[in-house]
Order: structure tokens, then C-alpha cells, then sequence
């Protein structure tokens, strides 16, 4: 698979991930970053924007945490609009996949 073919299949399915990753726990965006980078390789690059889209949009809503070392977090959580979305998202997904996979003749 080519690069630019990953890049896009990501890019695709990162506010997917990232509404599932919430979905389970708050988080900060490093956090969420390490996770889905260990995962499906997306950086800070990606997310920090991302996240800013999806708080504006009213998907997530944020709040500091004072930390023992450091700065303050910002955390984020799902607003009700969010997790809508999410189960929206998760349907969608599920049934797209479904269907690629029948066309590659993934299971058979």
C-alpha cells in the first residue's frame, strides 16, 4: 500500500478513533496522541488540530487538571452531541467495512 493510500485511509478514520478513545475515558491530547500513534501511527500534528475542530464543532468539551509535575492538563470528555456522533460514526463504520470486506472475500 502506498503512503499517500495510508495517509488517507487515516486521516479518514481518526475522529472515529479518537471519539472511541474518549468514549471509554477523558483524556488529554498527548495521551490520545500516544495511544492512536502506538496504533495506527498518527502524530501531534494531526491531533492538536483535530481536537480543536471537534471542540468547536461541540463533540468534546474540555477542562484543566493541575498535574504534580508541570502545567495544568486539558482534558477532554464527550458531550452528549458527541457520543450521538460516535454510535453514528461506529454504525456507519461497521457497515462500511462489512461490505469492503465482503467485496475482498475477507472471511470467506
Amino acid at each position: 500500500m502506498s503512503d499517500s493510500t495510508q495517509i488517507q485511509l487515516k486521516k479518514g478514520v481518526l475522529e472515529l478513533c479518537v471519539l472511541a478513545l474518549l468514549a471509554r475515558k477523558e483524556s488529554y491530547a498527548y495521551d490520545i496522541c500516544s495511544t492512536l500513534s502506538g496504533a495506527v501511527g498518527m502524530g501531534e500534528s494531526t491531533i492538536y488540530p483535530l481536537m480543536r475542530r471537534m471542540q468547536k464543532d461541540g463533540l468534546v468539551k474540555s477542562h484543566l487538571v493541575e498535574t504534580n509535575s508541570g502545567p495544568s492538563r486539558k482534558y477532554y470528555r464527550l458531550t452528549e452531541l458527541g457520543r450521538q456522533v460516535f454510535q453514528t460514526q461506529k454504525r456507519d463504520w461497521i457497515s462500511f467495512t462489512a461490505a469492503v470486506n465482503e467485496f475482498l472475500g475477507v472471511g470467506e
